[in-house]
């Protein structure tokens, strides 16, 4: 192995351990509470070298939020394919999507709460975001109508389980009737007897 080799390599699981604290610090206390003097410690590195590999917290959240997307596609990829049916799937992933939210509420805020400096809807966005809506899509494409724009009705489907997620984090839905609130978005997008 050469020197080069070895430095990036090192320097990769510097990045790796940078962000899996920030993850782990805003799960445990919020996002308030992830700061580059807080990751260091937690890392045991100094201030420095975090600035070697990030620009600040806004860029740490970026790598969390990316790594997120990666989490949550296998997650959607996984409901999607153990499904028998096209309304199964729809409904898998629209579990899925609302279960990770509810398990991961700060990684969730980073990757679509919080302000982030990524492109998002666009072909320069970073392969995990691509993969995570391409999942989303993948489920909803069978629902689409002849000549529909399934990229449209995709982010339709996406921004009502956004919807539910965040207005039941904020208390303002009971978070008791979310399978029913679900179930009824579902239906609208894939009628009983829909393959």
């Amino acid at each position: 192995m050469t020197i080069q080799t070895r430095r990036e390599r090192e320097r990769a699981e510097r990045e790796r351990l940078i962000v899996a604290a920030a993850r782990n610090l805003a799960e445990a206390e919020g996002w308030d509470a992830v700061t580059t003097r807080r990751l260091a410690e937690e890392i045991e590195y100094s201030q420095p070298v975090l600035y070697s590999h990030f620009k600040g917290k806004d860029a740490i959240m970026a790598a969390v939020a990316v790594q997120g997307c990666a989490d949550l596609a296998g997650e959607l990829r996984a409901a999607r394919t153990a499904a028998g049916s096209a309304r199964e799937a729809l409904a898998g992933v629209g579990g899925a999507y609302t279960a990770f939210a509810r398990r991961r509420p700060a990684l969730y805020d980073a990757m679509f709460t919080h302000l982030v400096d990524l492109p998002f809807a666009t072909p320069e966005a970073p392969a995990p975001l691509q993969d995570a809506f391409g999942e989303l899509l993948r489920a909803v494409q069978p629902m689409a109508a002849e000549g529909e724009d399934t990229g449209l009705l995709t982010e339709t489907y996406w921004a009502g389980l956004h919807g539910l997620v965040t207005l039941m984090r904020s208390g303002r839905l009971p978070e008791e009737a979310h399978e029913r609130r679900l179930a009824l978005l579902i239906s609208h997008f894939a009628p009983q007897g829909t393959d």
